[in-house]
């Protein structure tokens, strides 16, 4: 009779430290005290795939995404305000990138503009002025 309540008892065990573990590795980061409205917007709805600080996240990697590296200034300075605007709002499905979720529903027009301009802070780079370039790299 203990033997199979030892087992039961180290497999819950087992159990507890797996979905814990998981838990605390998936978990999102922590927006800090005072963070303005476009940092909780981005560390909230954008960090699970592009990371706290745009370079990308594993947890990305095990959905098969490949998010774009918002720290890159070269390739985000490329895109237009009305571009990152546009893939936010609608998704990236329309311009055939369908890992990226459509925000539109979700946040106001107003708060798509600040995490536009987060993000551009994240690059440290110059807007692409013109209407928005929809395609490749």
């Amino acid at each position: 009779m203990r033997r199979p309540v030892a087992a039961l008892v180290i497999v819950l065990a087992a159990v507890g430290v797996l979905t814990g573990g998981l838990a605390w590795l998936l978990d999102t980061p922590k927006v800090p005290r005072g963070a303005p409205r476009a940092e909780r917007l981005y560390l909230g709805l954008c960090a699970t795939c592009h990371g706290s600080d745009g370079r990308g996240s594993w947890r990305a990697a095990l959905f098969l995404v490949r998010p774009g590296n918002l720290a890159d200034g070269e390739r985000l300075g490329r895109r237009s305000d009305q571009y990152l605007f546009a893939i936010i709002k609608h998704g990236g499905a329309p311009i055939g990138r369908p890992g990226m979720p459509a925000f539109g529903s979700t946040i106001s027009d107003e708060e798509i503009e600040e995490l536009a301009r987060y993000i551009r802070g994240l690059a440290g780079k110059r807007r692409v002025t013109g209407a928005a370039r929809y395609g490749g790299e």
